[in-house]
C-alpha cells in the first residue's frame, strides 16, 4: 500500500464508509471509561462526610443529634477537604498531558489501557489507607490515570466514530460519567452509617472493577485508524478501518475514507510541518490569534471551552452538596438529596444523545448557558432572602436540579465533543491532552478554593456562591456565541476545512464542497498520487 494505490474520491458523501450494528457498539463501547471517572469523582464527596472518616481524618468523636453546634462543628476541615479532593485533579492534569505523547507514541487504545494499570495501583493504596497521606497519595496517583484516560478515549472515539452519530457517541462517555456518579452515591448511601473501615474501603475497592472491565474490553478492539495513519502505518491502518466500520478491507469504501484520511494529514503536514519533539509541542501554538483555524486559535478554544464547562460550577454540586446541603440546616438527610441531584444527572444525560446531533453543539452550549444563568441566580436569591424557610429551600433544591438538567443536557457531554472534533491530526493528541488537562486544571482550583469559599469555618458563603456560578455562565453564553463553530455532521477532516473557511458565527452553513483526495490530487486511475502516500510514510517514520 506504501507505493500507491489506495482508491479516491472526489464525492463528499463517499468520503465515510457505510457502519454496521457490530460497529456501532464498538465504538459505543469505549465511553464506558467515563464510569470510573465518573464514580472516582462522586465517591469522595459522601465518604468524607461519613462519621468513621471524619473521626478517622480529624479524631474527633461523633458527637449526639441533640448536640446541634458540636454536630455542625463535627466535619472534616477546610484545608484537609481542599486537599483530598483537589489532588485527584491535580494527578488528572499532568497525566492528561502526558497522554498527548503517549497516545501518539503507543496508540490510543495502549494508553487508556495503560492508564487502567495505574489507576488501580493508586485506588489499592487507597484501600489501604487509613489515614490522610496514604489516601492522598492514592488519589494522586489514580488521578494520573484518570488523566490518561479521560484525554485519550475522547479522541479515540472521536476518531473511530462515524460522523452523523459522533457526538452522540462521544456523549455516552458524559452519560457514563453520571453513571459513575450515581453508583458512587448509590454505595456510599449505602455504607454510611457503618461503624467500620468498610465504610470508605467498600465504595473505594469498587473502583477496581470499572478499571478492569475498560481495559479488558478495550484490548479486544481495534486501534484507531488514524494513528497508524499519524505513524505512516497504512497497512494497519486499512485493517484497523475496516473493523472499525465493519467493512472488508478491500471495500472501495474503506479505501475511499482512507485516502481522505491521507490525503488531509498530508495536507496539515504541508501547512506545518513536524519537527523534533519540541517542535510537535510548539506546533500546537502557531499561527494567528486571529484566523480561526491556526493551530494556536484551537488549541485556546479547546483548553477555554474545558475551562468554561468548570466554571459552570456543577461539579461544585457534586464534590461538595451533601456538606452544602447539610449546611442549610433544614435537611434531614442531605446524603439522599445528594443521590437525588445526581440521579437528575443521569436521567437527563441521555437527551443530549438526541439534540447534539438534531440542533448541533454550539446551539446547546448557548441555551444551556442560559438556562444554567436563570437557574443560578434564583437560587441564589431565594437563599439569600429566605434561606432559613424550609419551603424556600426546597424550591432552592428543585432550581439546582434544574440548573443539573441544563448542564447534563448541554455543556457536560458537547464540551467534550467538541474538543475531539476541532484540532487536525498532527496536533490532535496533544492539543486534546491540553484541553483536557485544561478541565483537570480548572476542576483543582474549584476543588481547592471552594471548601474555602463555602466552609462554615472559612468563607461561609452558603447560597451566595450561585451568584458566582451564575455570573460565570453568563460569561459561558458570550464565550460560546463568539468563539464555538458548529461541528455537526462533519467527518473530522471536513471540520478542518470548515473551520478554514467559515466563523463560528456562520459555521452552521457551512457545506462540504470538495475532498481533501482531489484538492491534493489523483491519478488517472482515480487513486491518490503515490508521492502523498510516501511523504506520509516518510513523515510517519520520524513521529
Amino acid at each position: 500500500m506504501a507505493g500507491g494505490g489506495i482508491m479516491a474520491t472526489t464525492e463528499v458523501s463517499r468520503i465515510e464508509a457505510p457502519v454496521t450494528a457490530k460497529a456501532y457498539l464498538m465504538c459505543a463501547f469505549a465511553a464506558f471509561g467515563g464510569i470510573f471517572f465518573g464514580y472516582d469523582s462522586g465517591y469522595i464527596n459522601g465518604v468524607l462526610a461519613m462519621p468513621y472518616v471524619i473521626t478517622m481524618l480529624t479524631g474527633k468523636q461523633q458527637p449526639p443529634a441533640s448536640d446541634t453546634a458540636a454536630t455542625k462543628a463535627f466535619v472534616v476541615s477546610s484545608s484537609h477537604t481542599s486537599l483530598i479532593v483537589s489532588i485527584l485533579s491535580a494527578g488528572t492534569f499532568f497525566g492528561a498531558i502526558m497522554a498527548g505523547d503517549l497516545a501518539d507514541f503507543i496508540g490510543r487504545r495502549t494508553t487508556v489501557i495503560l492508564g487502567c494499570g495505574v489507576f488501580i495501583v493508586g485506588v489499592i493504596l487507597q484501600i489501604a489507607s487509613s489515614g490522610l497521606g496514604l489516601l492522598v497519595a492514592g488519589r494522586l496517583i489514580a488521578g494520573f490515570g484518570v488523566g490518561f484516560v479521560s484525554a485519550t478515549i475522547i479522541m479515540y472515539m472521536s476518531e473511530v466514530a462515524p460522523k452523523k452519530v459522533r457526538g452522540a457517541i462521544v456523549s455516552g462517555y458524559q452519560f457514563c460519567i453520571t453513571i459513575g456518579l450515581l453508583l458512587a452515591s448509590v454505595v456510599v448511601y449505602g455504607t454510611q452509617n457503618r461503624t467500620d473501615s468498610g465504610s470508605y474501603r467498600i465504595p473505594i475497592a469498587l473502583q477496581l472493577l470499572w478499571a478492569i472491565l475498560l481495559a479488558a474490553g478495550l484490548a479486544t478492539l481495534p486501534e484507531s485508524p488514524r494513528y497508524f495513519v499519524k505513524r505512516g502505518q497504512l497497512d494497519k491502518a486499512a485493517n484497523a478501518l475496516a473493523r472499525v466500520r465493519g467493512q472488508p478491507e478491500s471495500s472501495e469504501y474503506i479505501q475511499q475514507e482512507l485516502a481522505e484520511i491521507i490525503a488531509n494529514h498530508e495536507y496539515e503536514l504541508q501547512v506545518i510541518p513536524q519537527g523534533s519533539y519540541f517542535n510537535s509541542w510548539m506546533n500546537c501554538f502557531k499561527g494567528s490569534l486571529f484566523k480561526s483555524n491556526s493551530n494556536l486559535r484551537l488549541t485556546i478554544l479547546g483548553t477555554s471551552l474545558q475551562m468554561m464547562q468548570q466554571w459552570t460550577g456543577v461539579n461544585f454540586v457534586f464534590y461538595f452538596g451533601t456538606n452544602f446541603f447539610k449546611q442549610l440546616g433544614t435537611i434531614s438527610n442531605p446524603f439522599l438529596i445528594s443521590l437525588i441531584t445526581t440521579l437528575v444527572n443521569v436521567c437527563s444525560t441521555p437527551i443530549s444523545f438526541y439534540i447534539i446531533e438534531r440542533l448541533g453543539r454550539r446551539t446547546i452550549l448557548l441555551w444551556g448557558a442560559m438556562g444554567m444563568v436563570i437557574c443560578q441566580f434564583i437560587v441564589a436569591i431565594i437563599g439569600v432572602t429566605d434561606g432559613q424557610n424550609p419551603s424556600a429551600v426546597s424550591a432552592m433544591i428543585a432550581f439546582i436540579c434544574i440548573y443539573i438538567f441544563f448542564f447534563a443536557t448541554t455543556w457536560g457531554p458537547a464540551a467534550w465533543v467538541v474538543i475531539g472534533e476541532i484540532f487536525p491530526l498532527p496536533v490532535r493528541s496533544r492539543g486534546v491532552g491540553l484541553s483536557t488537562a485544561s478541565n483537570w486544571l480548572w476542576n483543582c482550583i474549584i476543588a481547592t478554593i471552594t471548601p474555602y469559599m463555602v466552609g462554615e469555618d472559612e468563607g461561609n458563603l452558603g447560597a451566595k456562591v450561585f451568584f458566582i456560578w451564575g455570573s460565570l455562565c453568563a460569561t459561558a453564553f458570550v464565550y460560546t456565541y463568539f468563539l464555538i463553530p458548529e461541528t455537526k455532521g462533519l467527518s473530522l477532516e471536513q471540520v478542518d476545512k470548515m473551520m478554514e473557511e467559515t466563523t463560528p458565527r456562520t459555521s452552521a452553513k457551512w457545506v462540504p464542497h470538495t475532498t481533501f483526495a482531489s484538492e491534493m490530487g489523483l491519478t488517472e486511475k482515480g487513486t491518490l498520487k503515490p508521492e502523498i502516500v510516501e511523504d506520509v510514510v516518510r513523515s510517519g517514520s520520524v513521529v
